[in-house]
């Protein structure tokens, strides 16, 4: 029986019928949002009852308490029913008639002039509510509050009034009727209902069911004590995050965090970067949800772009969120938590490195890449990424192996001060630098960068446990130190080599300088070689020989360092050149050879000197030694 009461209208306030135009035409682009609010505003009421019902006896209920979503495609309406803790006539009249809150006015003016993400509304009872209006031209609300034996019946076409009337016959709870509008049929359809609830609403921690249908059936592990859940869920859970179900993650991490700000994180590292070398994956991982609803897809700020392989979910109830809860009102929120995120995996991957040196290896390949993005944007987490970075080395017989800058300074000798690295394009390219001949006798160890990206990474990294970082093609490398630590190893050598260059010698260098003009930054004798002619080395400050090779490739207006030229004066050729040096006679013979001398170093890099004449050259000299052999010349 419906009692007979003439229903009583109400005026909104001023405020609302404000806000039902702005939330219609500014803040909510999407128009299925209305959806998610209501169903989480369905949420809230849910747990004010369970909450009741567990502290006061008296209304205790053994229902389970649960959503549903009951379109009708003929009549056009949607229903969105719950049997949480209803509404009375005053509360009716309270949360859906006015804004309790001081600064609504100043908030509107500010919508009004743009600013729509400036003041934070979320969380006061009621706002998310107005989105109906988005989808209907006339709403009902059904509803009994736990406190009463009958109901009320809300309605408005949002245009500034509202009625209330009593309404019998009604379960605890609420419906919220939608009567849709006529181009928005499609809220009716089971189809689009069930994609925009298991886009925001899967994990609603009540069953929300569409028809007969149970549609956030995934459950929320992440607010599970982590001893609850099982190796089979958290692979499940990741397969329905990343879509990579054919897949186990390489880690996942599960956090619980209090301070500054209590949240809920699962991460989980995928086992390959099939996405991130170009095959679509240009997103984060991560998705932000607020007590378990959805906030946003994506979420870049949570973590940083370096470490954007990572996916999972952070759930927290502290987020500041603005009215279309797209965005946070201050990203203190963000900062707090995304560096507790950034220290534990670090924590897990230095962990990693250390227990399971095989399987960091693994997670490096597939991952260091992008983690070296984070040495030159995170300059707060520099030490920390230096030492996860892995490298090949001259140490050892396996070249494949890969070791860490620590591993680098705990095999170092006692007196060296400086971190040696040679860059190249393979491998056997860069064993074939003449450069490395010093450090081979003395047993010194070299980095090996073959990734051009290493070396970048090395410059911003610059210094490792307060020993330099350097290239061994630089003048940077501290020779007295090579010489000191080279007295008790070099025994083998000959006595030329230390008694020092041969008679003549200044004046092939001399001869060379004169030869090759501005093409070199000077021409000098080397300390370093040992079995090699010459080599280039690079002048304080510059740039290694293979960074400026790719510098060059990448922009035609990148100019090339002069190079210094070190000739070894141990050489046979150079000793001999020397010899000739003292007749006039052959000065031009020897200016020709410095050009060669320069070429040849040119080529050891790989850089190709200029074709024609140094072709040229090469047949005078073939020219030259086959007339000395020649029958004719003998006779």
């Amino acid at each position: 029986m419906t009692t007979e009461t003439a229903p009583q209208e109400f005026t909104f306030q001023a405020e609302i019928s404000q806000l039902l135009h702005l939330l219609s035409h500014s803040l909510y682009q999407n128009k299925e949002i209305a959806i998610r609010e209501l169903v989480s505003n369905a949420s809230d009421a849910l747990d004010k009852f369970r909450h009741i019902s567990l502290t006061q006896k008296e209304y205790e209920d053994d229902a389970e308490l649960g959503i549903s979503l009951e379109p009708d495609e003929e009549s056009r309406v949607l229903t969105i029913r719950d049997n949480g803790i209803g509404m009375t006539q005053d509360e009716l009249i309270q949360n859906l008639g006015t804004i309790a809150h001081s600064g609504s006015l100043e908030y509107l003016k500010q919508l009004g002039e743009g600013s729509k993400d400036d003041v934070s509304l979320i969380g006061q009872f009621g706002v998310g509510f107005y989105s109906a209006f988005m989808l209907a031209d006339r709403v009902e609300v059904l509803t009994r509050s736990y406190q009463e034996d009958s109901g009320w019946r809300w309605e408005s076409d949002g245009s500034g009034q509202f009625t209330i009337e009593a309404a019998d016959d009604l379960e605890r709870g609420s419906q919220i009727r939608l009567h849709l509008k006529e181009d928005l049929t499609e809220f009716t359809q089971t189809t689009r209902l069930k994609h925009i609830l298991t886009e925001y609403s899967t994990f609603v921690p009540y069953a929300i069911r569409l028809g007969d249908e149970h549609v956030n059936d995934q459950t929320p592990i992440w607010v599970e004590p982590k001893s609850q859940v099982t190796d089979e869920q958290y692979k499940n859970f990741y397969g329905y995050l990343s879509k990579r179900t054919h897949e186990e993650p390489l880690w996942h991490l599960h956090l619980t965090s209090d301070s500054p700000f209590q949240f809920h994180a699962l991460l989980y590292c995928p086992a390959s970067n099939f996405e991130l070398m170009g095959f679509g994956k240009d997103e984060h991982g991560l998705s932000l949800c607020a007590k378990r609803i959805l906030v946003q897809n994506n979420c870049r700020e949570l973590l940083p772009e370096y470490l954007r392989f990572i996916y999972g979910l952070v759930d927290s109830a502290d987020l500041p969120l603005n009215v279309s809860r797209q965005a946070l009102q201050d990203d203190t929120v963000f900062r707090k938590i995304r560096k507790v995120l950034v220290k534990k995996v670090f924590n897990h991957l230095e962990g990693v490195a250390k227990d399971s040196p095989d399987d960091y290896a693994s997670f490096y390949e597939q991952f260091g890449s992008t983690l070296r993005e984070g040495v030159a944007s995170d300059f707060e987490n520099r030490d920390t990424l230096a030492k996860l970075l892995r490298f090949r080395s001259s140490h050892g017989d396996d070249r494949a192996a890969v070791m860490s800058l620590s591993d680098y300074v705990s095999r170092m000798p006692e007196d060296q001060k400086q971190i040696f690295y040679v860059s190249g394009e393979t491998l056997s390219t860069i064993e074939k630098n003449p450069n490395l001949e010093a450090f081979r006798s003395r047993k010194l160890e070299v980095l090996y960068l073959i990734d051009p990206v290493d070396e970048f990474v090395l410059n911003h990294v610059h210094k490792f446990e307060d020993k330099d970082l350097v290239s061994i093609d630089s003048s940077e490398v501290d020779l007295l130190e090579l010489e000191s630590s080279s007295d008790s190893k070099d025994g083998d050598e000959s006595d030329d080599k230390k008694s020092g260059p041969p008679e003549g010698f200044g004046s092939v260098l001399n001869l060379f300088r004169e030869a090759l003009g501005d093409s070199v930054e000077d021409v000098r004798e080397s300390k370093r070689l040992t079995d090699s002619a010459c080599c280039l080395v690079n002048p304080e400050g510059a740039m290694s020989a293979q960074l400026q090779k790719v510098m060059s490739r990448a922009s035609d207006d990148f100019e090339l360092t002069k190079r210094i030229l070190e000739i070894n004066p141990s050489h046979p050729l150079v000793q001999h050149l020397a010899g000739l040096s003292v007749n006039d006679e052959h000065t031009a013979f020897i200016k020709t050879c410095g050009q060669q001398f320069f070429a040849n170093a040119m080529l050891a890099e790989g850089v190709v000197p200029d074709p024609h004449e140094t072709s040229q050259r090469m047949m005078g000299f073939m020219q030259e030694l086959a007339q000395q052999r020649s029958p004719i010349a003998d006779a």
